[in-house]
Parts: structure tokens; C-alpha cells; sequence
């Protein structure tokens, strides 16, 4: 396993690491199977993955624990990163956070510790006034090592943040699909943090087969390889987390973080030529812009382009019908899908591009709704 400097921490981290947020659940769908799970971490760490990454909710709040069982034996090797989600301002309710944390990872200090889910705003009315005060008291108490943020922003926020000097570790969101936080990224590898990236495979849009980047690089044929590849040719990163549910997901991933190659120049500018062709395709249908909204029906218009766009621009259509259900059925996911269009004409006439959204928005759920 090809290992990298974590920024300024000092520490050695294997360029892969364990996003511990899809692990496979037992029947009754709240409980971390532990038969298939442990396994999965023990094969990984013995594959030389040292940086396991969990959070407070994920997994039904069973992750922590999972993780936890999964150390015994391991621990001494393991770097550890969890997330503290509170931002009120009372510090017992945080503090209980994360001793909790400790209690399910069954560790006397967390290694990475991070606000979960920063923006400028809550670092600015949260973080630095209040909570960051709390933070460095449990460093100074020993129980964590590092300060880190999992960052949720604009790339503009995200140098704002950088330039505080505040976190050790920034965990944050890059992969072929979306490379907007590529600037922050050097900066901060300029400035000695540490970057870890979630979503090298886009939380399971590149995770799929796609006519459309199978093949684009020659010698790599599947689309998640190609995925992984990419964020570890960008030697700013330090570790690239894969969110992995199945033993196979680990001994493919492992595979391909233990392979020294990686994509070269050519390989890159080759990317990036094809994916700006595909983006200037895809904003032919929708930039994302939102003009036209709301919609008096709630129809969630650029939503349901997007995931359109995933199948019909980049071949991804398992997993662009795969999200269009859940529009209107999650809590996250907001919004009605293309088939509660009344046809009203209001979107078309705000709409920057002209685009005939009615039209479209029949294509869109012929093709999704399946």
C-alpha cells in the first residue's frame, strides 16, 4: 500500500482509507452485520489501509461500534476519524458527543476529529467563537490529536476556511464528476493541511458500468478503477476514502491503491478533454441554475436533470434511476418527480437557455421511472 504524508500532522496514511458509511446491515436494516463487516475492515488493514473514517449517524448510529469491534487486535496501526455534529452552543451536549464516540470506538483518543458538515457560516457563528474552544480543550486533555472538518461549501468558502489556519485535516468532496474544490485543494497542500477525500467514486455514481468512461483511459476498463485512479493521481490528496460494503469493493480497492501506477499526464489532460466535452453537452440540457424555480407544482426540475444527465450525458442510467426514486420519498430528497407537471409553461419562461422543460421533463421520467 502506497503511503503519503497527512499534511502537517506527522502521520503516514495509506493513500486508500475506510469510509465506514455503507457497511453491510443485517435484515432488520438498523444493525451492522459484524460477520461480513469485520471481516472487511481485518482485510483491508491487512492490505496496509491504516485510516478508517466513521461518524456519529452513519449506519443507523451503529458504525462507531462497528468500527470499534473491528480495532481489537488492529488498534496500535489505525488512524481513526469520526465527526462531532453538534453545533449549538452548549458544550455538554457536544462534549457527550464525543465521549460517546470514544465509548463506541472503544479508544482512549480519536486520531482525527472533526466538526461534521462545516460551511463558512456555522465556522464563523459556531466553530471559531464557541466550539473550536471545546475542541482544543480534548486536545489538550488528550483526547483527540488532530482538529479536522468534513467541508460542505462553495470552493470560494473553502479557501476562506483554509486560510484560518484552523484544521489540521480538511475531508471534503472531489472526483471526476466534480472537480470544483481542485483550487482549495493545492492551496491546502500548500499550507500543510491534509486533504481526505469522500466520494472518489461520486457516493456510488461512478460505482456503476458506463459505455461512456469504460474505456476512456487505455487499460482500465472499469469505471470505479478509473474513478479511484483519478483522485489518486492528484498528489495534493493524502487519502482517497471509499465507502466500501462488500469484500470484493476491498480487494478491488486495495488492488488498485497497492499498484504504483497512476494515470499519467497524458492520461489526465485525456480526462479532462472528454469531460469538458461532456459538461458542455450536458449544460445543452440544464446548467443547474435554478431560474426556474420554484415550481408551483414542486416538481424538482434541475434535480430531475441532473440524474437525467447522469444516464444520458455519462451512461451512469443504474444509478441515475436509482436517486430519481428517491425524489419525493426521502427526507433529504425533496420535491415531486417529472410526472406531477401540469404543464403550465411557467419554468420555460423563466428559463435563461430556452430550454422546452415540458418536453424534456416527459423524456427525462420515461427513461428514470423504469
Amino acid at each position: 500500500m502506497k503511503m503519503r504524508a497527512l499534511g502537517r500532522t506527522g502521520l503516514s496514511v495509506s493513500q486508500l482509507g475506510f469510509g465506514a458509511m455503507r457497511l453491510p446491515m443485517l435484515s432488520n436494516g438498523t444493525t451492522v452485520d459484524r460477520e461480513l463487516s469485520t471481516p472487511m475492515f481485518h482485510a483491508a488493514f491487512d492490505a496496509g489501509v491504516n485510516y478508517v473514517d466513521t461518524a456519529v449517524g452513519y449506519c443507523h448510529e451503529d458504525s462507531q461500534r462497528a468500527v470499534g469491534d473491528a480495532l481489537k487486535g488492529y488498534r496500535e496501526r489505525i488512524i481513526v476519524s469520526t465527526k462531532n455534529p453538534d453545533y449549538g452552543t452548549d458544550e455538554s451536549a457536544w462534549r457527550r458527543n464525543l465521549e460517546n464516540s470514544l465509548a463506541r470506538l472503544n479508544v482512549s483518543c480519536i486520531d482525527i476529529y472533526k466538526h461534521h458538515g462545516i460551511n463558512w457560516k456555522r465556522y464563523t457563528e459556531i466553530v471559531e467563537p464557541v466550539s473550536s474552544k471545546w475542541m482544543q480543550k480534548a486536545k489538550d486533555e488528550g483526547l483527540i490529536r488532530h482538529i479536522s472538518v468534513s467541508f460542505h461549501d462553495s470552493p470560494e468558502n473553502l479557501i476562506k476556511i483554509i486560510n484560518t489556519g484552523y484544521p489540521d485535516v480538511i475531508t471534503l468532496q472531489y472526483n471526476i464528476l466534480d472537480r470544483q474544490l481542485a483550487d482549495g485543494i493545492a492551496l491546502a497542500h500548500e499550507k500543510g493541511i491534509g486533504i481526505v477525500v469522500m466520494g472518489p467514486v461520486g457516493g456510488g455514481r461512478l460505482g456503476a458500468s458506463s459505455p461512456v468512461l469504460e474505456g476512456m483511459v487505455p487499460g482500465i476498463k472499469r469505471v470505479p478503477e478509473l474513478a479511484l485512479r483519478f483522485v489518486l493521481s492528484n498528489q495534493d490528496i493524502s487519502v482517497a476514502l471509499s465507502g466500501m460494503s462488500t469484500m470484493e469493493q476491498v480487494r478491488e480497492n486495495c488492488a488498485v491503491a497497492a499498484d504504483a501506477g497512476v494515470l499519467s499526464g497524458d492520461d489526465t489532460k485525456l480526462i479532462d478533454d472528454r469531460m469538458i466535452q461532456l459538461k458542455k453537452m450536458a449544460e445543452l440540457y440544464c446548467t443547474g441554475c435554478n431560474y426556474c424555480m420554484p415550481c408551483p407544482s414542486e416538481v424538482a426540475i434541475p434535480k430531475i436533470f441532473e440524474r437525467y444527465n447522469r444516464g444520458k450525458i455519462y451512461g451512469l442510467w443504474d444509478n441515475a434511476r436509482s436517486v430519481y426514486a428517491t425524489i419525493g420519498r426521502e427526507k433529504w430528497d425533496a420535491g415531486q418527480k417529472a410526472d406531477s407537471c401540469i404543464e403550465c409553461g411557467a419554468c420555460e419562461e423563466k428559463c435563461p437557455q430556452h430550454i422546452p422543460i415540458r418536453e424534456q421533463l416527459r423524456e427525462a421520467h420515461k427513461a428514470l421511472a423504469v
